[in-house]
């Protein structure tokens, strides 16, 4: 097969529609078309400061040559470990002479990107990724960062939506290409879809604060807090902790890469290891990279940013990373996995989506790197 291919006919692909930190308030519609160029004006190299320490490669160091990430959505805190381990060298320590984070946005598919070899290595999603392959794309996942599902049904604190069952008989609004997530994820909780009024909306969260509807669909770490940011508060309960257990925010690369290009992907695992741990122990040193810096065209605030850079670092540090390490995922948490990946019709085999081997090759060859502290 050939190494471009088209992946825009996914349905799954909800990078395609979410809003993901853009700047605006609670009435600003989402990624409309007049914001459409200040988002794809992000794509390109990375700009930051000084490195704040080494910036040359270690002594014995092997030359990787150049480094181009392809990231899944737009340059906000999302991409906080990316942000550190570039601004602090930690690619360079590792032997790539330059590094270029690309922009994801609406009209980039990022497993794409990797297949036709423009990039190394990529963060999307099992769903995407899965899809891209049963297509026949030559591609496999490497790791996580998100262990646990961002996606959350998100109410207004003085009407509380918190368990799926409290959802019968409300209005929530369900974006139509989130449509596909929602009807595995009432599938996976024996809910009768006429149980629930399914309102379409579009990204903009101005119908729950209405009062239009009673809950939302949205990622935990996004519509949160911009909404906390307006002085909306609000309850949320996550996917992911009623029977959705899709990891996300995965490393991809080309499966063959994995032979000819390990040291790369290795080292760039090392690097990226590195920042997270950082931000992790301080998730406003992504927040500031962010919104100051990586996405400065996008006009973050540094405030919305850290509240969505502390969010983040929740579905990251878990008791399985804490035990194996940031981005491992368990052999019990694939198997949930290809399970749900099923509820939505998408058959695949753990072998064909996974395979764990650079990381533990990783944590076999930097034990001190398993171990990292939260704020």
């Amino acid at each position: 097969m050939a190494d471009e291919f088209d992946l825009r006919d996914l349905s799954l692909d909800r990078r395609s529609f979410l809003r993901r930190g853009a700047a605006g308030g609670i009435g600003v519609a989402l990624l409309g078309t007049g914001g459409m160029s200040a988002i794809l004006a992000a794509c390109g190299s990375s700009s930051k400061p000084a490195a704040t320490g080494s910036s040359t490669t270690v002594a014995g160091a092997k030359d990787l040559g150049e480094l181009t990430f392809q990231l899944s959505w737009i340059k906000n805190v999302e991409f906080a470990g990316e942000y550190i381990a570039d601004t602090n060298g930690y690619y360079k320590d590792g032997g790539f002479s330059k590094v270029t984070l690309l922009s994801g946005g609406p009209t980039v598919q990022q497993d794409s990107v990797v297949q036709g070899g423009k990039a190394l290595v990529c963060i999307s999603a099992p769903d995407i990724t899965s899809a891209a392959i049963n297509q026949g794309a030559n591609l496999v996942t490497i790791g996580a960062q998100y262990q646990k599902n961002p996606f959350a049904v998100m109410s207004l604190a003085t009407k509380p939506i918190l368990t799926p069952d409290d959802m019968k008989g409300k209005k929530i609004g369900v974006q139509a290409t989130n449509e596909a997530v929602w009807n595995a994820f009432l599938k996976a909780n024996g809910i009768n879809p006429s149980s629930i009024t399914k309102v379409p909306v579009q990204f903009d969260p101005s119908p729950l604060v209405a009062g239009t509807v009673d809950g939302w669909f949205s990622f935990v770490t996004n519509e949160p807090n911009l909404l906390k940011t307006q002085g909306v508060e609000t309850k949320t309960f996550l996917l992911a902790d009623y029977k959705y257990p899709l990891v996300s925010e995965t490393y991809v690369v080309k499966k063959d890469s994995l032979t000819s290009k390990r040291d790369a992907i290795k080292a760039m695992l090392v690097a990226d290891i590195k920042g997270w741990q950082q931000n992790l122990k301080d998730p406003t040193i992504g927040a500031k990279l962010a919104a100051n810096v990586y996405g400065k065209d996008q006009k973050l605030t540094v405030a919305e940013q850290t509240l969505e850079s502390t969010s983040e670092n929740l579905l990251i540090a878990t008791p399985d990373t804490k035990t194996n390490g940031l981005f491992t995922i368990t052999d019990a948490l694939i198997d949930e996995n290809i399970s749900t990946l099923a509820l939505a019709n998408i058959t695949i085999t753990k072998d064909k989506l996974f395979d764990m081997s650079v990381l533990q090759e990783v944590y076999s060859e930097h034990p001190e790197l398993k171990t990292f502290t939260t704020a």
